[in-house]
Order: structure tokens, then sequence, then C-alpha cells
């Protein structure tokens, strides 16, 4: 997909939306917008046809370098031993070689810089080491001089002054940047470097081969000539900020694993590092895992150019084996010794090969060693001793050794296939002997039980023989002494049986004798009463039979009304049926079960049920055919609070001592000059009448309930209620105002509360409490204001709403009007 300021290929566009689950309009922002944040300030700018292509190349590099780090980590992790310990592990790197083209850029440099790397790790392991092994051990050889490339590859990566930090420094300068004005840079900065050539070094200035827009470096392999056009666009990686959060905010679950930087939690002002930077960190963490471990280096040599069979070009073969470093690694070998190994290894190996080393040998392994050379007659210039190993010059020194432990190793076979032959034929000898000694012996233990057996035998022949005369002997004894002891048994037992027949005979004469004497007795008691009571018999035999007869039919009604009683509930008034002889029982009987069925459920009730049924008790003996609206409030139980006094805080900051209350609603006081209604709080407790402003809770009536002389009601269905109050001459204000007139919906619940308390009262005191005239009438007659005041309760009048009344007073008439 090609973004251009006429961008027109929206399929693709939609496509590659598709596949990253994002939207179109999502995607192309991010491609052709760049936000940058200065402080705490953001400028977004629009990217040019080229800046968003090579945002877009970028973006495409980092879904693949991404996907395939992934997915190489899982296979890794897939793959992973999950055992403990150390281990051993075998790892293959395979990379190209120097590349060397016509027209080298960016990627050939970057190559280039990665052979010089493993160029130096092999310097520094084969023939650095090399060398230093011989000095280590002491060995004298002679020095090979071979080219060290540590200076190329400082030249390329050295902080701040190597070519990739000066590339970085020019990508990220501020200006305008180009490929030349970094190349400007290179001269000024490496022109002395003996490995770097360019037309802007004075040095070079007059070589026409080298072209004014590149540079070259001499590498171990050669020289290379490097073009600097695309090194600051390759180097760049454009996938700024806004990129990945467009990638981090794509639905599929891959890329926000992919581009962690684009949560836009996360806050990084830093730039993206570069190509270029990148490449030296991955460089760097190869040689450091190289340098840990112990490489081999296996050299790939390409015989000719196009890849044909049974074809050499010696001119490329020769350039490959130079460039390698091949020739110093061979120089090396041939110039130091061709095989070295520790004593330890070495002596166990050919220990075999000397009479005085084999086959073990308790001196120090060095003079082990020397003992078989010494033994095997091996010139002293085809080998060194050296501190911790033994070196062998020629390799067909080794190999004759090696002729030697081979046939040796043959003697020393047939040798240990005798020895083992002789062994095992002794062993299996040994096996027989032991074989043939535990068949005789297990052949002696058999014979002798056998003899053991016959022996027993014939003793238990002889035992048993014995026993049985001795048994039969006794059993002739035993029978003897039976059939005596049965015959004195027998004669025992017949005595016995003729005594108590004897007295059996005896006893029944006797019962005879008695039960005839009974007998006698009987007719003569009947006899004598006969002949007292013949005369009256007849007189006395049916009084007693009706008696008989009444008392059964009494057991017989009074068990089927055990059978047939009603229910334990006292509103079930059924009775069963009684005949005409038992109506006035059954009427006395069925007024008793009733009166003990009501005790037994009242002894049931708790204290509170049985206080609710008192009050609607007492509400029925006062209100009962006296009041109109008194049949509505039978269902509707008596609530008490109506207000949630016990609830409310600021009732128990002002009355905090005042006893608990049964009785509390809002009610209407009735003004005693011109009759209209006020709302207050009325609350009864069980000695007061207290009547509290129901805002503030403040107190401004305070009635004792002996001071309620008297209660009128009117028979109509209004809720109005007057309290004849005594006047008393110490009585507080509100007293000596006279009555109080109320309305309220619960007015039967607050006079049956009020007669109960004043009743409840009486028996808590003990003294004998006026308890309240409660009467009912349409004129009553009043105190308001130290004045008579006539209330007159007038039922039917027009113009007035139902369920609600209208006072009026005209001087001292009060007038109560009600539909």
């Amino acid at each position: 997909m090609l973004l251009t300021k006429s961008c027109d290929r929206l399929s693709e566009l939609e496509e590659v939306s598709e596949l990253l689950g994002c939207s179109s309009s999502q995607l192309t922002k991010a491609l052709t917008e760049r936000v940058v944040n200065t402080g705490k300030d953001k400028v977004k700018a629009d990217l040019s046809a080229t800046e968003a292509s090579y945002a877009r190349d970028a973006l495409c590099k980092a879904l693949y370098s991404r996907l395939f780090t992934w997915l190489v980590r899982r296979i890794n992790e897939s793959i992973k031993v999950t055992k403990t310990g150390r281990q051993k592990s075998m790892g293959v790197l395979d990379i190209y070689g120097f590349e060397i083209f016509e027209h080298n850029s960016f990627e050939q440099f970057i190559i280039n810089y990665c052979n010089e790397k493993l160029q130096q790790i092999f310097i520094e392991l084969t023939l650095k080491e090399e060398q230093e092994e011989y000095i280590s051990e002491g060995i004298e050889w002679i020095s090979v001089d071979y080219f060290n490339n540590a200076v190329i590859c400082e030249l390329i990566e050295k902080n701040n002054e190597g070519i990739l930090a000066m590339l970085d420094d020019e990508c990220l300068r501020p200006g305008k940047v180009t490929d030349m004005t970094f190349l400007t840079k290179l001269n000024v900065e490496c022109c002395k470097h003996p490995h770097y050539e360019s037309r802007g070094c004075r040095k070079t200035q007059s070589d026409k081969s080298l072209p004014h827009d590149a540079f070259k470096l001499i590498h171990y392999a050669g020289a290379v000539l490097y073009r600097v056009n695309g090194f600051i666009d390759k180097n760049n990686d454009l996938l700024f900020r806004d990129l990945s959060r467009a990638m981090y905010e794509c639905e599929n679950p891959l890329l926000r694993e992919f581009f962690p930087e684009g949560d836009p939690a996360r806050v990084i002002w830093r730039r993206p590092p570069t190509a270029g930077s990148q490449f030296k960190v991955s460089v760097g963490k190869l040689m450091e895992n190289l340098l840990s471990k112990s490489p081999n280096y296996i050299r790939c040599i390409k015989p000719n150019d196009f890849k044909k069979a049974n074809m050499f070009d010696e001119t490329i073969v020769r350039h490959q084996v130079r460039y390698l470093g091949l020739m110093e690694n061979v120089r090396v070998r041939r110039a130091g010794y061709a095989f070295r190994q520790k004593y330890e290894v070495f002596l166990y190996r050919y220990k075999m090969l000397s009479e005085t080393t084999w086959p073990h040998w308790y001196g120090s392994p060095a003079k082990g060693v020397q003992e078989i050379f010494t033994y095997l007659n091996v010139a002293e210039e085809e080998v060194a001793f050296g501190k911790t190993k033994i070196f062998i010059k020629n390799p067909r020194t080794l190999f004759a050794m090696e002729e030697q432990r081979l046939v040796k190793i043959h003697i020393l076979a047939t040798l240990l296939q005798k020895i083992y032959r002789g062994w095992k034929q002794r062993q299996r000898y040994l096996r027989l002997r032991a074989a043939e000694i535990s068949i005789a012996r297990f052949y002696r233990g058999y014979a002798a039980r056998q003899r053991y057996k016959k022996v027993c035998a014939a003793t238990l022949v002889i035992c048993s023989y014995a026993r049985g005369w001795k048994a039969r002997k006794l059993l002739r004894q035993l029978r003897e002494e039976k059939r005596r002891l049965l015959a004195t048994i027998v004669m025992q037992k017949f005595c016995r049986g003729w005594k108590a027949r004897k007295l059996l005979r005896q006893l029944r004469e006797e019962k005879r004798r008695l039960v005839a004497a009974i007998v006698m007795q009987k007719f003569c008691r009947g006899w004598k009463v006969r002949k007292e009571f013949r005369r009256k018999f007849r007189a006395i035999a049916g009084p007693k039979i009706i008696r008989f007869m009444k008392q059964v039919l009494k057991f017989m009604y009074l068990e089927k009304l055990r059978c047939e009683l009603p229910t334990l509930s006292p509103l079930d008034d059924t009775w069963p049926d009684a005949p005409p002889r038992f109506k006035a029982t059954s009427q006395h009987l069925k007024q008793m079960y009733h009166q003990w069925r009501c005790r037994k459920y009242r002894l049931q009730l708790d204290k509170v049920t049985k206080k609710k049924l008192q009050e609607k008790l007492v509400a029925s003996d006062l209100f009962k055919d006296k009041k109109a609206n008194y049949a509505e409030s039978v269902p509707q139980p008596f609530r008490g609070d109506y207000v949630s006094l016990h609830q409310n805080e600021k009732w128990k900051k002002v009355m905090g001592d005042t006893p608990d209350f049964t009785f509390a609603d809002i009610i209407m006081k009735v003004n005693r000059k011109n009759g209209k209604m006020v709302p207050q709080l009325l609350v009864m407790t069980n000695t007061v009448l207290l009547i509290l402003d129901h805002h503030s809770l403040a107190v401004k009536y305070r009635v004792p309930m002996t001071e309620v002389d008297g209660i009128s009601l009117s028979p109509f269905n209004d809720h109005l209620v007057i309290f004849h109050i005594t006047r008393p001459e110490n009585g507080g204000n509100g007293m000596k105002k006279g009555d109080f007139l109320f309305s309220s919906d619960h007015v039967i619940e607050i006079v049956a509360k009020l007669f109960l308390q004043v009743e409840g009262a009486d028996k808590v005191d003990g003294a004998d409490t006026k308890k309240p005239q409660i009467q009912f009438g349409t004129k009553v007659i009043t105190h308001m204001n130290k004045q008579s005041v006539e209330v007159s309760f007038l039922d039917g009048v027009p113009n007035i709403l139902p369920g609600s009344v209208a006072i009026q007073r005209r001087g001292n008439i009060m007038s109560i009007l009600q539909s």
C-alpha cells in the first residue's frame, strides 16, 4: 500500500485495518499524522508522502520483527528443559560471510560489522588463545604474527566516536540532515584512521576510484566501498508513539503484547532506538553469549560463483581463504603442536603401553607420561612437557601410539577373556558343588525324617492300644456305678411319689370338707335373708331398676358429649344437641366449657397481647351501642405510638426522665375562643397527659391523670372528645383555662387507654381514686376560660363535606356541625 498525497487505494487500507482489528480512519490518522510532546503542550503535525511512506515501512518492519521474536520465544518456551541443575547444551549460529558488492549500502555495512566482531572472537579464541596457552604452559615456540581487527571494530562501534555513534547523532540532530552531512562528519572525525578512506580526506583526495558520496573501510577481509545514500533513512526507526498507540488499541490481543509502549498509561519521552543502535546491542549480546561458551568454527568455502558441481575457481577460493583468516590459523597450527592433553587424561588412556605404568601408577601424572614416552623411545623433539599438559608435535607419533594402544587393547582383551572364562568356570564349579552338597543334605534329612515318622507311628499304635485298654476298663467301672446310681434314683422316686400321692389325697379330702361347709353356710344365710325380706322385695324392685336406668342414660349422654366436644377456640359457638331430658344440663355444661376454654386461652397469652385485648374489652364496654363509629375501630389494632416517638432523639433529650408512654399521636386541639384547630402532639404516660408542640417538642400543657374529672363524646361519627378538668386553686395555667376539646382519628383508643391508666393507678396506689365519668350526648356543658360554654353536636347539616366537621362559637355556645 503506497500512501501519497492523492492516495485512492482505500480497499487495501480497509483490508489491512480489518486484519489488524482497527478502523481505517484510526490507521490513516496514525500513518499521516504525528503528535509531538513539548513539555506540557502537544503539537500535531501532518506527515508528507515520503514521511508517511517511511512510517508505513517502519510499521511493517516492526510488525514482522516482533511477530518473529514472539514466535521464536514461544517455540523456545515450549521446548525448554524444565529440569533444574547444570546441563550441557549445543547451539548452532548460521551467518552470512563477508559481503562485497558493486554497490554496498547500510545493509552490507551492518553485516560486515557483525563479521568483524565474529572474526575478533575467532582471533581471541583461536590464534591469540593458542599462543597464550603455550606461554602459560612454558612451552618454547616461534611466535606467528596475525592481524588483530580490534581497531576496525573500535572504528565502527566506539561510543561517541564510532561510525554508528556519529550516524545516530546525525539522525537525532535538529536541522536539515542528509546523507552527505553524515559523510562530511565522518571525514572530519575519521580521516586520520588508517582503515578509513574518503575523497574528503587529504590522504586520499586524489584517488579517482573513490566517489564523492562514498567512504571505504579496510576490513580484515579487504577494502569495501560504502555509498552513504540511504544511511540516514535506513538507520531511522520512524515507529513513532502514534503508531504504537494505534497498534495497542487494536482488537487483536497479540498487538497489545507486541507494542507495550503504546499503552496510554505509560509515559515515554525518549525517541525509539535507531536500527544501528539496536543491531549493535544485539551483536554485543551475541558476543557475550559466545564468550561464555566454547565455540567451534565451521568455515564454508564457495568453490565458484555459479553454484555448479565439479567446478573449482582457484582465485575465488584463495580470496576466501585469505579474508577468512585461515592462513594465520594454519601457520599457528604448523608452528605449534598438533596435539595437547592434560597429563591425567593422557596417562589414563595410554598407561597400558608401558609395563611400569600398567595396571596402576602411583606417582605424579607427568612422571607417568614421561615413563610411557621413555618406554616407547619417542624422540625428545617430538614432545614437550608443559606445566599441566603434554604437547605432541607430529601427529604420526600420536597415530603410532594409537596403533600400539589398539594392539595392546587386543592383548588385554584376550587376557581379560581368559581370566573371565576361568572365573566363570570356577563359579560354575562352585555352584555345582554347592548344589551337590545341598542335594545330599536334603536327601539325608529326608531319609531321617522318614525313619522318624515310622518310629512315631509305631509308638502311637502302642500308646493307642494301652490307652484303649485303660479306657475300656474305666468305662466298665463307670457303667456299673451308673447302674447303681440309677437304681437308687428310681427307688427314691417311687418313695417320694408314694408320699406325695398320700399327701395329695389328704389335701383333697380337706378341700371337699371346706367347700361343703361353705355351701351349707351360704344356703343358710340365704334362707335367713329371704325369710326376713320376703314381704318387702316386690315394693323396692321398681325404684332400683329406674335409678339404674337413669344412671345408664346419664353415662351414655356424658360419654357422647365427651366425644363431640367443640374445638378450644373461644370463637367456636357450636355445641352438640342434647335430649330433652338434659337441655338444662347441656346449657350449664356449655357455659362451663366456654368459661374453661376462655380461661385456658387467656393463660396462653403474653403480656402485650393480653394488654391489647384488655384495651379492646374496655373500649367495647365504653363505646358499644353508644358511639356510631365504634364498629370501625374494632378490627383496627391499638398501636399506641403513631409518630415513632421511641426513635426520636429529640424526645430522648427533652424528656429523658419521663416515664414510658402508652399513647403518642398528632391530634387537633380546638381553640377555646374561636374554634379553630391547631395540630399538637398528645403523649399519654402512666400518670400524666402531655400536650407538646409537634415540631420542637416543647411542653405546653401537663395534665395529671387524677385531674381528669370526666370525658364527653357525641353519639355521632365525629372524632371529637372533651376532657373535663378539675380546677384546683394551685393548678397550672393550662388547667385554669378550662376543659380541652380534641379531634383525633384514634379517639376511642385515647379514651380506653386513659380509663385503663386511671384504673391501674388505683390498683398500684391502693387509693380509691374517682374514675372519670364518660357521657354521650348532643349537648355538653364545659368550662372554658372561666366561662360555662354549651357545646352542641349537630348531625346531618348540609354543605359539610363527609367525614369533616365545622366548629362555630357564638358567645357561650359552640356548635359542632357534621354532615
